[in-house]
């Protein structure tokens, strides 16, 4: 516990009897004695290619009067023909190859029932030679000139769309890095005096439009009402654009309200004010001039540079009917890139107006979501899939979540791809909806392999995977990473109500720097964990997952959180490291269990439970908890509905160990822990989180089994 497929024949474009072997999605695996051939695709997609021409070649020929195709959109149409076509048989295969360049999309690429593949074949897109195809949802910004701005050298860019009301955006990437709006303070956070609107009694799900600044920390700068604050409070962030700063009274007013009653205390930032752009890297867009203006980094030219900013807020679309039992069945999408997509809060947005999504419900003037940014849409997404594949693929500098399967989407595989800089999470899975039709509940999706990091960019409460109402997914050897709120979220039932997220697994993923980045920044939010679930999870296993670095602000940086209604899961094997409020949580639920764990270094307590029922809570047995600072147990144990048994417990700084208000013996009294021990595990090297049991440990005695860890997080693809 020390932490420091590809192949297929084709014949012209077909190749009867194919089969691919996903993992998990029940497609047949080929005999040996089959394996095919590789040959060249049968259609073809370049930078340089003609949708006039036929597709059927990778380079324009002398004449110049065929070649491949310039667009994804034009591939899909001639794969769709071919599937119309007399003959087809079952098994038949059709392969994209997708040279390397940049692909700009005038609009999202959209795939209806018409583009699934034959039965039992496959439609693959792949992306081919050195260089990734790279599908962009932005627009290159050139014409720069040297201008100069709040005494500052930057250069300037005209766009006449942005000057015109066709365009605007929020975010901006110069050579491959995102780059911030016009930030105060520039790295950071202000805190919220006080709360002028929220008098006595007020609801704490009640926002505000208006709170007051500490002195000289805002000021009414001549384009303040161009800005926006993010102000991070509870479990979740709000943005609110300004209207107003009145410096005498030290209010900043504003025309959105907060999602909840917000406190003294709580962070924020104020960015894009046109007097506030002072370090390198940052940018403001003028919107009545219609012109950009960027403060460059050292050593950065215009000559060489290349900025891109978002245009549409959806790169590609799948359009399924699974109400109606249609299904986009049987593609694959290989070795590509999508990029550059932007979504925001529409006019007239009301992020209440489905009630499922929410709670509690906000008004509809609210500028944010209640939790987990839930209502941020992916830049891929799609209802009615089966059977569609993602595999080696990269998801970047991207405005929302990066991919989502909502809907009826089933049996569908995301392998080996590379989701980072998101301005929400990565991947989300389901709906928070209850579906009645079984054919449009989301289910049998997994995540395998995949690097998930750098997260919550511009929706600080987003998640790195989440999964709604949905079962049976399997998330294995994962690498999640640098949010700012919760890494994996499964289920969206508060309570003991139905719901639907049953029988998922989550295994030997690796989980860190949750709440606080890996560069310090944060934590900034509360009430998250390395996983949260909620509501009825019977079947759900949570198994051999590596989880540390997890900080909240107030309360709530936790491992594994075990949140309201959570009803029967099983934890095991896990290890939880360095966490503020404790490694594990229960709040409220119900016949959980949590075995054969390793809990160490929480900051405040190492294990809690918030709420007594009349039902047990949880069975914490076989674990190893290993503490040099804070409490054993924090929260509330006054009744007896939970049951600790044969856990090995040690204070590395040593003294006595307290069991909530009483002593060990009086703990053992209350027949909890009987057969526990308080002693040294004899860990291999616990400051260097080296976790390995040294021969002789004392863990043994209690039924301890050593966890292996070896394998946690992304394998290395064949």
């Amino acid at each position: 516990m020390h932490f420091h497929h590809r192949h297929g024949i084709l014949r012209g474009v077909l190749l009867s009897l194919v089969c691919v072997p996903w993992l998990g999605l029940g497609i047949a695996s080929c005999p040996a004695a089959a394996e095919p051939h590789a040959v060249a695709p049968g259609f073809h997609v370049a930078p340089r290619g003609n949708d006039r021409w036929s597709g059927t070649q990778a380079a324009p020929n002398e004449a110049r009067t065929d070649g491949p195709f310039a667009t994804l959109g034009r591939a899909r149409d001639a794969v769709r023909a071919w599937t119309r076509a007399p003959g087809r048989a079952p098994g038949d295969v059709a392969i994209v190859g997708i040279q390397g360049g940049h692909y700009f999309l005038g609009e999202p690429v959209r795939f209806t029932l018409e583009d699934s593949a034959p039965a039992r074949g496959r439609i693959r897109y792949v992306g081919v030679g050195e260089r990734r195809p790279v599908f962009s949802g932005g627009r290159r910004i050139t014409g720069w000139k040297a201008a100069s701005l709040n005494g500052r050298a930057v250069w300037a860019a005209e766009l006449s769309e942005v000057r015109e009301g066709r365009w605007y955006f929020r975010q901006l990437w110069v050579n491959g890095e995102r780059r911030p709006r016009a930030r105060h303070p520039n790295r950071g956070y202000l805190a919220v005096e006080s709360i002028p609107e929220a008098k006595a009694g007020v609801a704490w799900s009640e926002g505000q439009a208006q709170f007051r600044f500490k002195a000289a920390d805002l000021q009414a700068w001549p384009t303040v009402a161009h800005g926006e604050v993010r102000v991070m409070n509870r479990w979740v962030e709000s943005h609110l654009p300004v209207v107003r700063v009145d410096e005498a009274q030290r209010l900043v007013n504003f025309g959105k309200h907060s999602v909840f009653k917000l406190d003294a205390g709580d962070l924020y930032y104020l960015e894009h004010v046109r007097e506030l752009l002072d370090a390198p890297g940052e940018w403001y867009l003028d919107r009545a001039a219609g012109v950009l203006y960027y403060a460059p980094k050292p050593g950065e030219s215009m000559e060489g540079i290349e900025a891109i900013a978002p245009v549409l807020s959806e790169l590609v679309r799948f359009d399924g009917k699974p109400e109606a039992g249609g299904f986009i069945e049987r593609l694959s999408f290989e070795n590509l890139t999508f990029a550059h997509s932007e979504w925001y809060f529409p006019d007239g947005f009301d992020a209440g107006k489905d009630k499922a999504q929410v709670w509690p419900p906000p008004k509809a003037d609210v500028g944010g979501f209640a939790q987990a940014a839930v209502g941020v849409p992916g830049a891929v997404r799609g209802e009615g899939v089966r059977e569609v594949a993602f595999e080696g693929c990269r998801f970047v500098h991207l405005g929302g979540y990066a991919l989502e399967l909502g809907r009826g989407c089933r049996s569908n595989a995301i392998h080996g791809c590379d989701l980072g800089d998101l301005g929400a999470g990565g991947i989300k899975l389901g709906e928070t909806m209850l579906r009645r039709n079984p054919a449009e509940v989301a289910r049998d999706n997994e995540v395998v392999d995949c690097h998930i990091h750098d997260g919550g960019q511009m929706f600080h409460s987003a998640i790195g995977i989440w999964i709604g109402q949905s079962p049976s997914n399997r998330l294995l050897h994962n690498h999640i990473h640098d949010f700012y709120y919760t890494g994996i979220s499964i289920g969206w039932t508060w309570g003991y109500g139905e719901a639907r997220a049953t029988n998922n697994t989550v295994a030997f993923n690796h989980v860190h720097h949750i709440g606080v980045k890996s560069d310090g920044d944060g934590p900034i939010l509360s009430d998250m964990a390395g996983i949260y679930t909620l509501g009825l999870q019977a079947g759900t296993v949570i198994r051999n997952n590596l989880w540390h670095d997890i900080a909240g602000i107030r309360y709530g940086g936790w491992g594994i959180y075990f949140d309201e209604g959570t009803t029967r899961i099983l934890a095991e094997n896990n290890v939880v490291c360095r966490t503020t409020h404790g490694g594990f949580h229960q709040h409220y639920g119900k016949d959980n269990i949590v075995r054969n764990n390793v809990f160490a270094f929480a900051r405040d307590h190492q294990i809690q439970r918030s709420r007594p029922e009349s039902h047990r809570s949880f069975t914490f047995e076989r674990n190893l908890v290993y503490w040099n600072r804070g409490v054993l147990l924090g929260g509330n144990y006054d009744d007896s509905n939970y049951l600790f048994q044969s856990n090995l417990y040690w204070p590395e700084a040593g003294g006595e160990v307290r069991f909530a208000k009483g002593s060990f013996a009086q703990w053992q009294a209350r027949g909890q822990d009987t057969n526990s021990l308080i002693a040294n595990p004899q860990f291999a090297n616990p400051a260097r989180d080296d976790f390995t049991l040294r021969p002789g440990s004392p863990a043994s005695r209690v039924g301890f089994q050593p966890i292996d860890l070896r394998t946690v997080g992304v394998r290395r693809r064949r």
